[in-house]
């Protein structure tokens, strides 16, 4: 029976190098390690990068063919774009255990010792030397590249405490104390945020990536590292704070550019996977897929704007952050209102303003307008571009000879009423200031059937904010909610946004 084939608690039985050499181990590098059980995932059909999606057809297919290659990789790309959790599932393509020679610092194979105490260990005991097993997921290493992050860091200094103990003199290698990098023999190392790293830092990186010694203070080791690199990078910090070195960008041998999630529904699905749901708000809150898709249109509104800076980027995690502000703002009105369930509002997408305001970074435009502006914006147009897939274009309506299916709606208005949907009303006075509406049950009934109570309210309120994007029918945000009214009449009136005065005129 080979190594291989040997189970993990058979494998954990092994103490010694002899017991090693019995069970038939042969050594690998980490990439062949990495490549062979790739190999082996591809052949059995398994997923390789659980979790990760949209990158199917792109991204992934690229990280796998870099592992097959046994290449260091580079991942670039925008802030969010799972560029870091790609790397750390590298772990599950590592054996499940790997020996090492027992007290070692530098994870030494037992067979191809590294450091100069496994050496002498083994040339002490031989066969007799003991060995202990490394779980994969201690086989990870992370550095987030910063300013401060030195040499010594990474690969190394001397360490005169070390040499005062040992009572070694400074000449002697024993004196080193080994950094990060060398630590990480025979595992993934990941470097975030590279071009952060200062350049006479990354120079130190040189001789590690293609020949594979280290200098530390006059020593010249010749020490074979066996490690998969693995870098991630901005583009915008190749311009905004620093660069990556052409000579290191030459010896990092696949660069993979990665992107946002190309769709609403693989957006959703991110969204779903990594949003923090909390046991009480599943039983208080419901929700459905229309809010789930507004809140991605919002990500995909804020990648085209105009306010927003292109160059940095929109983050995944703004959805998933507002997912989560959206479900905690139909839980609060719950709790203030003493209501045992709740279904979510339009209303409650815009509690999920702090959410967006704090994940997008804005232009000077955008700056001017004030980011709270900005996210209300957004959300408007998320509205806006998903009410066509659930009503008639409001613009296109007007001139349809079966009639408009609005008038009703902005007659109403046009007579002088107002109506104000606060973010904290109970369902009773919700449905009670909906209903009040002329016509918005009318068109409800029109294009959907078979909706719950819950829906069909939700769909009225939706149907509101979505006339009201199209100009139907103005709309005016107040500190507590929306509020609806005539479009002409809120243009001239107090209480528009040309004048910024309350109009209790006719309110509900």
């Amino acid at each position: 029976m080979s190594y291989h084939s040997l189970k993990s608690n058979h494998l954990l039985k092994l103490k010694t190098l002899g017991d090693l050499k019995a069970a038939g181990y042969q050594p690998r590098s980490i990439k062949q390690e990495l490549r062979e059980n790739l190999i082996q995932k591809i052949r059995e059909k398994e997923v390789v990068f659980p979790g990760i999606w949209g990158y199917e057809d792109t991204v992934i297919p690229d990280v796998e063919r870099a592992i097959l290659s046994m290449h260091h990789i580079n991942l670039l790309g925008l802030r969010g774009q799972a560029k870091t959790r790609i790397a750390r599932l590298m772990i599950n393509l590592l054996d499940e255990y790997i020996p090492v020679v027992e007290g070692a610092e530098l994870n030494d194979d037992p067979l191809h010792p590294l450091s100069r105490y496994a050496h002498d260990l083994i040339a002490e005991k031989g066969d007799d030397t003991p060995i202990s097993w490394m779980h994969r997921d201690d086989r990870y290493t992370e550095k987030l590249a910063t300013p401060d992050v030195s040499v010594a860091d990474l690969i190394g200094d001397v360490d005169p405490i070390k040499a005062a103990t040992l009572k070694l003199p400074y000449s002697d290698e024993r004196t080193i104390h080994f950094g990060l990098i060398p630590r990480s023999h025979r595992c993934i190392f990941v470097i975030n945020e590279l071009p952060d790293l200062q350049a006479r830092i990354q120079v130190s990186l040189f001789n590690i990536l293609q020949e594979g010694d280290i200098q530390i203070r006059g020593f010249k080791l010749r020490l074979p590292l066996d490690i998969q690199f693995v870098f991630t990078a901005n583009p915008e910090d190749y311009t905004n704070r620093g660069s990556i070195v052409t000579p290191l960008k030459d010896r990092i041998d696949s660069q993979i550019v990665t992107h946002y999630p190309k769709s609403i529904e693989i957006g959703k699905k991110i969204t779903q996977q990594e949003a923090v749901i909390k046991t009480e708000q599943k039983g208080l809150v419901k929700t459905n897929d229309l809010i789930a898709d507004l809140i991605e249109q919002v990500a995909f509104e804020a990648r085209e704007s105009e306010y927003v800076d292109s160059k940095s980027g929109v983050s995944a995690r703004m959805t998933i952050s507002a997912f989560e502000n959206m479900l905690s703002s139909a839980e609060r009105r719950a709790l203030l209102n003493g209501e045992k369930e709740t279904y979510v509002r339009i209303a409650d997408l815009y509690g999920a303003v702090p959410a967006i305001c704090g994940k997008v970074e804005l232009v000077y435009e955008g700056e001017v307008e004030g980011p709270v502006i900005v996210a209300q914006n957004l959300i408007g147009k998320a509205i806006r571009n998903q009410f066509l897939q659930y009503f008639p274009n409001p613009e296109k309506a007007k001139k349809d000879k079966r009639g408009n299916p609005y008038k009703k709606i902005s007659d109403w208005f046009g007579d002088g009423n107002t109506i104000d949907i606060l973010n904290d009303l109970s369902n009773r006075d919700y449905e009670n200031r909906l209903r009040t509406i002329d016509g918005l049950d009318d068109v409800i009934d029109q294009f959907h059937t078979r909706l719950s109570r819950q829906e069909r309210l939700f769909m009225m309120e939706f149907a509101l904010h979505g006339l009201a994007e199209y100009s139907v029918i103005g709309k005016k945000a107040l500190d507590t909610g929306q509020q609806f009214k005539d479009l002409l009449g809120s243009m001239f009136s107090p209480g528009s946004r040309f004048e910024e005065e309350d109009d209790d005129d006719d309110k509900f």
